[in-house]
């Protein structure tokens, strides 16, 4: 009869190999993360956020196909970065955003973002925050026009501004908005504070009852999200760590030197884009450094400048100027921040 065998330790030297997530799992692991956040904009939304969604999304996906193909590098749909791009794209878009200016965005977000600069793994900005940008120069009205959440035809109607043809104004929907609820002035709570005054309860915009782009109004859900990925180690949790330390540090002291004009620093921090973008955007592997300082000092130049410019800038929303900012620094700042070798001199030391 066979002895049952012993249960023993091994015990060996390092280095220890561990298989490291591939980018394909983390690019899907990103896509899982960012599916709530598109389901909760539908549900807020309707029929008009799910089209945005889908239409941004397929001209991602068919933009990189067809650059992918012509360049002869066969399909790299695979890798999932195509559909962040476009679903990044779409939540930071108005729900009611006309479907053909959302393809216009999808297309640009690829082809000048991402394409341009060789592909995946060599893109300097954010290729999501490039077709923003883009749309936000090209139809300034279009970008701006915000439209009541929990509407209860919202499933059933698709939002005028929608299925504007191309190239045609889109219809108005102030009247539009009046039929649906009692009141809506037509601003995010951002616009509000800044051209009206008004200041919306950080309760409602935790949860994300609020006007805004279809994705971008509850911080909750961000934040739980963007939980997730970190927790699998799939995001690099001091860069948005450093983005909302520096917009809480920065808007505390403007709060503090005058708090009848300057709003509560949780305000600044759940209104607007702000969650989403330290979340999911300033994150971006390929356009943020990777050095233990350069990563903070990245994340807290993009959190002071985003308060700088929605407090003295013209536009209420600061965000996407302060990321794409600070992608273009992202060079510098690795370079300046790079730790020394170990046993090498500093140059100039004394031997």
């Amino acid at each position: 009869m066979n002895k049952p065998q012993q249960p023993h330790i091994e015990l060996r030297t390092s280095p220890h190999v561990k298989a490291a997530p591939t980018v394909e799992q983390i690019m899907r692991n990103v896509v899982y993360a960012l599916l709530p956040i598109a389901a909760f904009a539908v549900w807020q939304f309707g029929i008009s956020a799910l089209a945005l969604i889908l239409v941004v999304t397929g001209s991602c996906l068919a933009t990189e196909y067809a650059f992918s193909r012509s360049a002869g590098r066969g399909n790299t749909l695979s890798d999932w970065s195509a559909a962040i791009t476009g679903l990044l794209l779409a939540l930071t878009l108005p729900p009611g955003f006309p479907l053909w200016m959302g393809a216009v965005a999808g297309f640009i977000a690829i082809a000048l973002g991402k394409t341009l600069f060789g592909g995946l793994g060599y893109n300097v900005f954010n290729p999501a925050l490039v077709g923003r940008a883009f749309v936000q120069a090209a139809f300034p009205v279009a970008i701006t026009t915000w439209t009541p959440a929990g509407l209860p035809g919202r499933f059933v109607e698709f939002i005028p501004t929608t299925l504007a043809l191309p190239f045609m104004t889109p219809p108005a929907v102030g009247e539009w908005s009046k039929q649906q609820v009692d009141s809506f002035s037509g601003a995010t709570p951002l616009a509000q504070w800044k051209f009206e005054g008004v200041i919306t309860s950080t309760s409602d915009l935790f949860t994300g009852m609020v006007a805004g782009s279809a994705g971008e109004t509850s911080a909750l859900l961000i934040l739980l999200c963007g939980i997730y990925l970190a927790a699998r180690r799939m995001m690099d949790w001091r860069i948005p760590s450093a983005v909302l330390l520096g917009a809480f540090v920065t808007a505390l002291v403007f709060h503090l030197l005058n708090d009848q004009h300057y709003p509560t620093p949780l305000f600044v921090l759940f209104s607007g884009g702000l969650m989403l973008g330290a979340l999911f955007m300033a994150s971006d592997m390929v356009a943020s450094p990777v050095t233990p300082w350069g990563v903070w000092i990245y994340g807290l130049f993009i959190g002071v400048l985003t308060v700088i410019i929605r407090y003295f800038g013209g536009l209420s929303e600061g965000v996407m100027y302060a990321i794409l900012l600070g992608n273009a620094l992202s060079p510098l700042i690795e370079h300046i921040t790079q730790p020394r070798i170990y046993g090498a001199r500093k140059s100039g030391a004394k031997s």
